[in-house]
């Protein structure tokens, strides 16, 4: 058995990354009284004027740094052990993560909810539909290449897969039930990319070894 080198173990990161961001959502509310989250964003958590955005701010704060280092570490693994379309998937959903991490950075919301400023107009209409396009791009390239890896890959497929319906149930469900549960779907959008993120850890830690030995080299 091929013995692990630093560049796998910071495939942990990808799963430290989850779990901050879990935490921050679970714990957060805690310091926002009145916060409903089967009505409310994940992001009014985080807002300029929330109460709770100093509690999400120590809670979330491995969440950017784990999530890019442990990403960029899987770009420079990958290169040149997996076929091109898949590394161009993943390439491209590590691109959607920097963009996810400066774009909301820079527009955070200014107030729980839309208040309709310059930074939330960026935030919702400019940022938020980037993150989402890349996102459906890179997942779907990664859906496709990995079922076409003769089954090596195929459970990273599945995983995109997973990712992929999450992410497009979050609106399916916000435009067909009452906003009063638009919390809910949003949380399906906003852990897809955390979750798949974790799962490229993990594919990190384990070398990114075929799921199927005995499938053909590529």
């Amino acid at each position: 058995m091929k013995q692990k080198t630093l560049i796998n173990y910071i495939g942990l990161l990808g799963v430290a990354a989850f779990l901050s961001y879990l935490a921050a959502v679970i714990f957060a509310p805690m310091d926002y009284p009145g916060y409903d989250w089967m009505k409310q964003a994940v992001s009014d958590l985080s807002a300029e004027n929330a109460p709770s955005k100093m509690l999400w701010n120590q809670l979330a704060a491995p969440y950017n740094k784990c999530t890019l280092v442990c990403l960029m570490a899987a770009c420079v693994f990958i290169r040149g052990r997996l076929n091109k379309p898949l590394r161009v998937g993943i390439y491209l959903f590590t691109a959607t993560s920097w963009v996810s991490g400066i774009g909301y950075a820079m527009f955070p919301l200014s107030d729980s909810g839309n208040a309709d400023t310059f930074r939330d107009t960026m935030h919702v209409y400019v940022v938020t539909p980037i993150v989402v396009m890349m996102s459906i791009a890179s997942l779907l390239t990664i859906i496709i290449s990995g079922f076409r890896s003769k089954g090596k890959y195929r459970r990273l497929a599945v995983c995109a897969s997973v990712a992929l319906g999450m992410m497009f149930m979050g609106p399916i469900g916000m435009g067909a039930f009452p906003k009063e549960y638009f919390g809910i779907f949003e949380r399906f959008s906003v852990f897809a990319a955390t979750g798949f993120t974790a799962v490229l850890g993990i594919e990190l830690f384990r070398g990114f070894k075929p799921h199927s030995e005995s499938a053909e080299a590529e």
